[in-house]
């Protein structure tokens, strides 16, 4: 059998993989409907794949502040989808995508040290290269236009928002799996429901952007493999290892919308698999 901390590496680099997919795919989805209406379809999806999941397997009822996390995490990760689908709408992918990737882990990482002690010299220097690496790697070719603030607060609410979903659900109690992830789902399509009956739009039939549906999918999946994987390591290197996104979400563009890939996402690569390499040791 796997060590523990090996597959929690697993677990962070799928869930890198997966979480990556879905940001194309929902990127895609955004530009036919409201960020918020594609964050409460996929919420609604993810939720209606966990739960007959937690009823096969008979789970128990989380507890009372683990479902207070689980909410938290939902509420939160629905903030930093949208406000990173908004950013994006803006034509600023230059530097909302690095921006939220590095705050959505440097936050976890600054928790961690609190909460579960610091690295040790070469797992530090892993984490510090694989935030390196997501800066380098989820920065495109520039766009040559000016970002303004307006953009680069949205990507710190983005990356913010990530962060709050690592930090949140990792606090939830151990041996449940499916149930936390419901009362994310459930809360994150509560809150875009009530931000959406804000601005007096509704919530789209899943037939109107099949895309949102494929999102909500994928979503799910890095929400379980993020949260398997800071189950059997560190949040720190769960949250470095799930920030990788970028990576994916690139070589998607590149393969599918034939988007340029420049050098420094290259040396980007090399420096996350460096990471990967020196989290592991």
């Amino acid at each position: 059998m796997f060590p523990s901390h090996l597959l929690g590496i697993l677990s962070g680099l799928t869930s890198a993989v997966v979480w990556g997919s879905g940001d194309f795919v929902g990127g895609l989805a955004a530009r036919r409907i409201h960020q918020f209406q594609v964050v409460a379809l996929a919420a609604l999806v993810g939720a209606a794949i966990f739960v007959p999941f937690a009823i096969l397997l008979n789970e128990p009822v989380p507890s009372t502040a683990s479902l207070a996390w689980s909410a938290a995490a939902g509420i939160s990760g629905a903030v930093g989808v949208a406000a990173f689908y908004r950013a994006l709408s803006t034509g600023a992918s230059a530097m909302v995508a690095p921006t939220a990737a590095v705050v959505g882990a440097s936050i976890p990482v600054l928790v961690a040290g609190i909460l579960e002690g610091w690295p040790g010299p070469l797992q530090a220097a892993g984490i510090l290269s694989g935030l390196a690496g997501i800066w380098l790697v989820s920065r495109p070719p520039t766009s040559g236009r000016p970002e303004g603030r307006t953009e680069f607060t949205l990507a710190v609410l983005a990356g913010a928002g990530f962060a709050g979903f690592f930090v949140f659900i990792s606090q939830v109690q151990d041996g449940v799996l499916f149930g936390p992830l419901i009362v994310a789902k459930l809360a994150a399509l509560g809150f875009a429901i009530i931000v959406l009956v804000g601005r007096r739009q509704s919530l789209p039939g899943p037939a109107q952007n099949p895309l949102a549906l494929m999102a909500g999918i994928l979503d799910a999946g890095g929400n379980l493999f993020f949260f398997l994987a800071q189950q059997y390591t560190t949040l720190a290197v769960a949250a470095v290892l799930s920030s990788m996104y970028p990576a994916a979400t690139i070589f998607l563009s590149r393969m599918i919308l034939h988007e340029r890939v420049v050098r420094r996402q290259g040396w980007g690569v090399a420096l996350c698999l460096a990471a990967v390499v020196m989290i592991a040791i």
